[in-house]
């Protein structure tokens, strides 16, 4: 490692990712049976060997052990034992130890002493016996960093020491470069080759020393760093404040700091030309595929071109498989840090001229040849941008966008693309900063000009993730579309969009009169409507009268429902209120992966953690719809997307409502109703009254439940365009009739059957049939919930606490019938669904029914209570002292984002909603047990 690289790593304040090596190393040199060892550590240039070993060094002082250092310095490779001065000058004092001969060798060797150069061995000899007489007091470790900079004398002694330390408290560590020419005799040491980072602790590396580069950019950093501390340190530096915040912005090869230029880019200069025009068409193509290469090299002895590189260690070229790879992550970009401007295009144009079959790459490289305005250019970028989004690599669509624009000649073309990035950017790519810079952009291209439908649809959207209101967003979204020159042609990607969006915003809002201009410009969609728009339309708006419509087209959709992030997602949001979620289930899970991975869109992320949230709560699988919910409240955090928190607070309040935690319930109720009443968004707080309803009822407050069930649909009706009314009318139906208001649970009743709701799906028609037996007298009651219970048939494991509820309801009725023995079935099955679930009010009251039939079989078991794990605790303890995520992350060696999500599993269980709260929340739960345990 040379000079350059031995710079503290900037804004990084701790070691990350190193757990495991630090934790082997400490192993190895402290805990061994056999007392005395010695480790070479190595790795690439960059890996991070210094950082661990200053960290060893730290921990080693710390616990008591004394610790010399030295490290190779290139001016002094040639001075006879600078080495071994360096790593004594602490000892210098307690050569004394030594007899006259060894003392006045030592003295004499490192400079301090006069006399005839010493004998090599007799030096050695002398350096192992006073390391192993002082550390008969105190233990030592030598720490050795850049070895192959060492002079040939002290590396001599140091091979000579390192192989006598058995039964010594003495340890020895050095490090040097993989591959690297060394003087030291490293054969019989035991070698530790430090790898590079896994994707988490890099990504962990970059918010720590960079904490103002943006979550896109922070993605691309790692993905080229390959895991390499010091690329992902230095690569954001060379980037200007609009690249640090903005993907769009970065160029294809990320530049390098000055730092990282006088390590690689003295390396390539020194190539013949011909080499270095291999590794820049390398570099450029990106693939490590030769073919490509060999193709633009137009006939080159590429593979005897390339041998320079490969001697240097810069390349690795596999003839046979056709393939040539840099052997650091960092070669590439300082082959076009050296080339020029003419170099660049050249090679671009001959990379876009061999690569005609693969239209994507070739419009890429024309983008990067073009020295000026070319529409045809632009509009290859715009094509290759659209197969981008079907892939859903929204970010790298928003690139390609953002380069056509800039290739653009006319400002109406440069404006409409940049306002198409930005919708991308808005609705799917999770870069909220870069989408309104993008907008603004737009703007400017063409200020003569109306907004385009694609930047209506993101002004919209932005509006209301910050502080604008529904009615505004949608006055702009429907002003747009009515007044364009679309023509309503169903071919219209553009328009298409809106209409999606509009879609969303009409059903946030909660209220018929936003979903009429929707339907008419569906309705005039020619030559017609998307089946996948038109579909979203009849079962996502008012499904409890044309819901119905939509299902053939929709299981239709659904057998054939892809990858396309976009798709995927559209698709649940059609699938949710006919109960069709489980046919997109294996998509939305892949997509959720894939998320993870950073290899899929955010907000398509988000989309498939709500619907998978939504359609794990029917299924009964609580636990993983909160967990779920708080890894979306995690990158909505992450990412800006405020607007997107309430619909995952909605899963968990309504779990919680369900387990009886009504404090949790209540506080995450509290969030959604104060983010949405000043947005106008009704339809967030019809869902924050059908947790709390349900709560109320679990908790035996049917009054409170006939009140906030009335709030989503009056009694009687199934409130239009209210979607949300299909799931809380059982709600209404019961609260209704124990609080003696027998006509409205009647009206409400007949209301279902009179609707659309039984042909949606069997949960549903269980539903109708459940409130109707509800009402209806004697023998027709027990009939009826015989028809509902038997209506679900095979299916009954999809929806457990629905039908759970219903056998209550049916074994209440048998009860009071005298028909004891049925009434025990029911409710014996009721209760065991309730107490697999964990829903504790329901329980308890499936309980108290059973014993009002005299029920004398097996202990009836008590529901647990809500606990956390003994990590959780730790990390609510943290949180609650004032620590932020990242310095909890620190002590815990964990990511900030594993923090996080912890933190949002924690708050629900705890009945607050945020970490301000966890210190009282904490204290009321009373003495806790220890970190060791659970609670």
């Amino acid at each position: 490692m040379n000079e350059v690289e031995r710079r503290s790593p900037r804004g990084a304040t701790r070691l990350v990712g190193r757990t495991e090596d630090l934790s082997f190393i400490r192993s190895f040199l402290h805990d061994s049976v056999v007392q005395g060892a010695a480790l070479l550590l190595t790795g690439e240039a960059g890996v991070g060997k210094t950082a661990v070993l200053d960290a060893l060094a730290a921990d080693s002082a710390r616990r008591g052990v004394r610790v010399l250092r030295a490290r190779g310095v290139q001016f002094e490779a040639d001075i006879s034992y600078a080495g071994l001065n360096q790593l004594l000058v602490p000892l210098f004092d307690e050569f004394g130890i030594l007899d006259a001969g060894h003392r006045d060798a030592l003295r004499v060797a490192v400079g301090i002493g006069s006399g005839p150069s010493p004998d090599r061995l007799v030096t050695s000899t002398a350096v192992l016996l006073l390391l192993r007489m002082l550390s008969r007091d105190t233990p030592l470790l030598v720490v050795v960093d850049d070895l192959p900079w060492l002079d040939r004398a002290t590396t001599g002694v140091l091979g000579f020491v390192a192989r006598r330390l058995v039964g010594s408290k003495v340890s020895f560590v050095a490090a040097c470069r993989t591959g690297s020419a060394s003087f030291f005799e490293s054969s019989g040491l035991t070698e530790h080759r430090l790898p590079p980072l896994d994707d988490t602790a890099s990504a962990e590396l970059v918010a720590l020393a960079h904490p103002d580069v943006s979550p896109a950019v922070r993605r691309r950093i790692v993905a080229e760093a390959h895991g390499n501390p010091l690329a992902l340190v230095e690569l954001p530096a060379a980037l200007s404040g609009e690249q640090r915040t903005a993907l769009t912005a970065v160029p294809a090869v990320l530049p390098l700091s000055e730092r990282l230029q006088a390590m690689f880019v003295s390396r390539v200069g020194g190539l013949p030309a011909p080499t270095r025009r291999l590794l820049l068409l390398a570099a450029l193509d990106g693939t490590g595929d030769l073919a490509p290469v060999e193709a633009a090299a137009r006939g080159h002895a590429v593979i005897d071109d390339l041998a320079p590189a490969e001697r240097e260690r810069l390349v690795e070229v596999s003839a046979g498989a056709r393939r040539l790879s840099f052997r650091h992550p960092l070669i590439g970009s300082a082959v076009v840090a050296q080339a020029t401007t003419a170099e660049l295009h050249r090679a671009h144009r001959a990379l876009a001229e061999v690569l005609a079959d693969l239209p994507e790459r070739r419009a890429w490289h024309l983008g990067e040849a073009a020295v000026g305005p070319d529409e045809e250019v632009a509009a290859l970028l715009e094509q290759a941008a659209h197969l981008r989004v079907r892939r859903g690599d929204a970010l790298g669509a928003v690139t390609a966008l953002t380069r056509a624009a800039g290739l653009s000649p006319a400002p109406a073309d440069k404006s409409r693309r940049l306002a198409e990035a930005a919708y991308i950017g808005t609705d799917a790519g999770g870069e909220l900063a870069d989408a309104s810079r993008l907008l603004a952009g737009a703007r400017a291209a063409d200020p003569s000009g109306h907004d385009s439908l694609h930047a209506a649809a993101a002004a919209s959207f932005l509006l209301i993730n910050k502080d604008g209101d529904i009615d505004t967003a949608h006055r702009l979204l429907v002003g747009a579309i009515e007044n364009g020159d679309h023509g309503y042609d169903a071919s219209d990607d553009a328009l298409i969009d809106a209409l999606h969006s509009l879609v969303l915003l009409c059903w946030h809002g909660g209220e018929p009169r936003l979903w009429e201009p929707l339907l008419r410009a569906v309705d005039r969609l020619t030559p017609e409507p998307p089946d996948l728009l038109w579909t979203v339309s009849r079962t996502f708006g008012d499904p409890a009268r044309t819901g119905p419509e939509g299902l053939a087209r929709l299981d239709a959709l659904s057998a054939r429902v892809g990858d396309d992030p976009t798709q995927v997602v559209r698709l649940g949001t059609a699938s949710v209120y006919p109960d069709r979620l489980a046919r997109v289930r294996e998509a939305s899970v892949r997509l959720v992966e894939h998320g993870r991975a950073g290899t899929a869109p955010v907000r398509r992320h988000l989309g498939a953690l709500m619907h998978l949230g939504l359609d794990y709560y029917n299924l009964g699988r609580w636990d993983d719809a909160t967990r779920l919910a708080g890894e979306g409240l995690v990158l909505c955090e992450e990412h800006d997307y405020h607007f997107f928190a309430w619909e995952l607070q909605y899963v968990q309040a309504l779990v919680a409502a369900a387990r009886g935690e009504l404090a949790t319930s209540d506080a995450l109720v509290a969030d959604i109703v104060r983010w949405a009443t000043p947005r106008g968004a009704h339809g967030a707080r019809f869902f924050a009254s059908h947790a709390k309803a349900l709560g109320a009822l679990g908790g035996g407050d049917f009054e409170a439940a006939y009140r906030y069930a009335t709030v989503v649909s009056a009694p009687g009706t199934l409130a239009p365009y209210v979607p949300h009314a299909l799931w809380s009318a059982m709600d209404l139906v019961e609260a209704a009739l124990r609080t003696g208001r027998t006509d409205e649970a009647a009206a409400h009743a007949a209301a279902m059957r009179a609707s659309a709701m039984a042909a949606l799906s069997p949960r549903l028609n269980l539903l109708v049939l459940a409130c109707e037996a509800l009402t209806a007298p004697g023998d027709e009651a027990l009939a009826l919930f015989d028809r509902a219970l038997s209506s679900v048939g095979s299916e009954a494991e999809k929806w457990p606490f629905d039908i759970a509820r219903v056998r209550l309801f049916h074994g209440e009725h048998l009860r009071r019938r005298r028909a004891t023995r049925e009434a025990r079935e029911q409710l014996v099955t009721a209760l065991e669904s309730f107490e697999a679930l964990g829903a504790a009010p329901w329980v308890k009251r499936a309980t108290a029914e059973l014993r009002a039939t005299g029920y004398a079989g097996p202990a009836i078991s008590p529901v647990a209570s809500v606990s956390l794990t003994a990590q959780e605790l730790h990390i609510a303890r943290l949180a609650a002292s004032g620590l932020t995520n990242k310095q909890i992350a620190e002590r815990l060696f964990l990511s900030h984002r594993t923090v996080g999500t912890h933190l949002y599993q924690i708050y629900p269980k705890l009945g607050i909603s945020s970490r301000t709260a966890l210190r009282d929340a904490l204290d009321s739960l009373g003495p806790l047990p220890d970190e060791g345990g659970s609670r």
